[in-house]
């Protein structure tokens, strides 16, 4: 492990490499947490980076430093890192992906005598593939209609039993040279066609005007590509496959297995929707923006019978991470363990006063 402080990855030299390299490209060619990795007000994000993978064997912090910006990775790394914050914070030492058979777990819980208390394995959730791209080539429209000097709103008209295709670059380019004529033409319009797309002017639904946004340009709120049902059912299956696979190595070594579960912002799940399933209360939510005309295929949802999830024997519990910073967790104990948790995970977590204020 290490134990000397090192350069930062993510200090400034970093920050002036990302504006150099990432600044200057049109929006869809940056990675989405470009943000998080240039402004300010992330600074505090960027230094708890820092601090976790200095916890870390050094190949594993350079392939978490490597990697990490990636949008397919980003989430699902600080998910992980998140939780083994959360163990430390709890008193616990961890290894890394300690070998355990041909197995290794993301995290063994190690107690002060140095013996193996706990496997903890780590699962995120993640967007539907594609919703990355979909999502960056409507901002890169975005980007583009902001140059228009008219201060409006625009949407786009979409079919509601489907998802609207995003454009691609050339068209994106064109649609914003059609807009910028049209808005510019004296002739009032609140309904404007280009390249197959249909755009429409938004009114204030109070007094009928059209909305003026600040500034001196045209907002297109677009479909966010998130729209739909949030559900914990894809999660606690993802929870049954990963107990499936380290059960045999748990019950081997004696140790209570623990799933962490955290979730990519764009899915908008929360620990509520995984404890609907477990106490099997009848709810529905779904999550859209003002932009989103298509919501979710049709689904058919009965009140007198809500799907309700056990854990697992196999399964101690589960450990839930807030993807907030500074990544708060919320026990989930199993009520019938084959193997209980430490009894210390259970208990709620109190997170320092100098990392809950960072970052807000």
């Amino acid at each position: 492990m290490n134990t000397e402080p090192v350069l930062r990855r993510f200090g400034p030299e970093f920050v002036a490499e990302q504006l150099h390299r990432y600044g200057k490209r049109p929006p869809e060619n940056r990675m989405l947490s470009y943000d998080l990795a240039v402004l300010d007000e992330y600074e505090p994000w960027r230094l708890w980076l820092d601090e976790q993978l200095d916890l870390l064997p050094e190949a594993a912090a350079e392939a978490f430093a490597a990697n990490l910006w990636r949008d397919q990775n980003f989430w699902p790394d600080v998910i992980e890192l998140a939780a083994g914050a959360a163990l430390r914070r709890k008193g616990f030492t961890v290894e890394f992906e300690r070998l355990w058979g041909k197995l290794t777990p993301d995290w063994t819980v190690v107690g002060e005598d140095g013996t193996p208390v706990a496997l903890v394995e780590v699962l995120t959730h993640s967007p539907q593939r594609g919703t990355s791209a979909k999502m960056k080539a409507w901002h890169a429209l975005v980007e583009r209609l902001k140059q228009i000097p008219v201060p409006v709103v625009l949407t786009v008209a979409g079919d509601p039993s489907r998802p609207l295709d995003a454009p691609d670059a050339r068209t994106a380019k064109r649609i914003a040279q059609d807009l910028r004529r049209a808005l510019l033409s004296p002739l009032h319009q609140v309904v404007f066609r280009s390249q197959g797309y249909t755009f429409l002017l938004q009114a204030n639904p109070s007094t009928g005007e059209t909305m003026r946004p600040p500034g001196m340009r045209t907002i297109l709120v677009p479909p966010s590509n998130m729209a739909g049902i949030v559900s914990a059912r894809p999660v606690v299956a993802g929870i049954e496959k990963k107990v499936s696979k380290y059960r045999a190595v748990a019950q081997e070594a004696g140790l209570p297995l623990i799933v962490a579960v955290g979730a990519d912002k764009f899915t908008g799940l929360q620990v509520q929707h995984l404890d609907n399933l477990l106490e099997g209360v009848s709810t529905l939510s779904v999550q859209f923006n003002f932009g989103d005309s298509f919501i979710h295929h049709p689904v058919e949802v009965d009140p007198f019978n809500p799907p309700r999830w056990t854990m697992p024997p196999e399964l101690a519990g589960v450990l839930w991470v807030n993807n907030d910073f500074p990544f708060p967790t919320t026990w989930r104990p199993n009520p019938a363990p084959a193997t209980p948790a430490p009894p210390v995970l259970t208990a709620q977590e109190d997170i320092p006063s100098d990392l809950s204020t960072a970052g807000t």
